[in-house]
């Protein structure tokens, strides 16, 4: 990737209002810290907003997720910040690991700007994959989340929160908030930085009612996503994930990508020695291509 994160990157990234009542939008990156690229994307849009100072309603406040790991550029320190948001350990408020002290710092983050301050909140967590994917938005069905994810310009995957939970997105859509998860792309692709900010744009346009046209970048900075980078409008939904064990091997087969189509008898891995054979007519969802994660890959079929 071009451009290389800073060290010791701050909590909140950058916030910005013009003053007017309005909504919040929250927007995350780095909960993985091998995942810089919504950080990067952050960085641009507070520059741009600072620079341009257009109108909109509401605040946007952007946020560093698991800054330790970004500063050492791995997936997490002591365990997946994005599986620590379960409601015992948020009610339990005892934080033992590395990660659960970084969740319990962006929960005052978020509580400094409480309900009672915006007319609504949005969230949006911004994520990268290990193999390559096109751009893609992952929406839990409750609260207004799939109608908004659907304001936006790719593919949309339903049900991920439904199967993974201690994900950010689960603990910020029960907390009352509408949003969702974007995928840009493939960790280090340069092109993953342009879907960030893209998304993040259209989501100050939709959210906080900016108008593009005022902002000096535009309309690269949204249509490098919008018409260069991503895929028509598609919505999917999970019917299979293959999850992993402690201490168990697992190789995926080389080349899958997000959305690729699989076949039923095709071999998709290997784990343990042994082959893992596909069972499904459908597509591959987040093939495992590193050494942290206990997900092998998802099956998804078009709604």
């Amino acid at each position: 990737m071009k451009n290389e994160l800073e060290k010791d990157i701050p909590r909140i990234i950058g916030e910005y209002s013009s003053g007017n009542e309005g909504p919040l939008l929250f927007v995350t990156g780095g909960i993985h810290g091998n995942e810089p690229s919504g950080v990067l994307a952050l960085q641009r849009v507070f520059k741009e907003l600072e620079k341009t100072k257009p109108s909109i309603k509401g605040k946007i406040v952007g946020v560093a997720g698991n800054k330790k790991a970004l500063n050492e550029n791995k997936r997490f320190i002591d365990e997946d910040l994005n599986r620590t948001w379960t409601e015992e350990n948020v009610q339990k408020n005892d934080p033992k690991s590395h990660e659960e002290k970084e969740m319990f710092e962006i929960i005052d983050v978020l509580n400094d700007y409480s309900k009672a301050g915006y007319s609504k909140r949005y969230f949006l967590d911004c994520h990268t994959t290990s193999s390559a994917s096109l751009p893609y938005v992952s929406v839990q069905e409750v609260n207004d989340n799939d109608e908004w994810a659907h304001k936006f310009p790719t593919y949309i995957i339903r049900g991920f929160s439904d199967i993974i939970t201690g994900d950010i997105d689960h603990y910020l859509s029960r907390t009352g908030m509408t949003g969702f998860v974007f995928e840009a792309g493939q960790h280090t692709d340069e092109r993953s930085v342009e879907n960030h900010e893209g998304v993040i744009w259209l989501a100050l346009k939709e959210a906080c009612d900016l108008d593009l046209s005022k902002i000096s970048t535009y309309p690269e900075c949204v249509e490098r996503f919008t018409k260069k980078n991503a895929p028509e409008q598609k919505t999917f939904e999970i019917i299979h994930r293959h999850g992993l064990k402690e201490g168990e091997t697992f190789k995926m087969e080389p080349g899958y990508e997000n959305f690729q189509k699989i076949k039923k008898g095709e071999l998709l891995a290997k784990q343990n020695g042994e082959e893992v054979i596909s069972e499904w007519d459908a597509y591959i969802f987040m093939p495992l291509y590193q050494s942290q994660g206990d997900d092998g890959f998802f099956v998804v079929q078009e709604v």
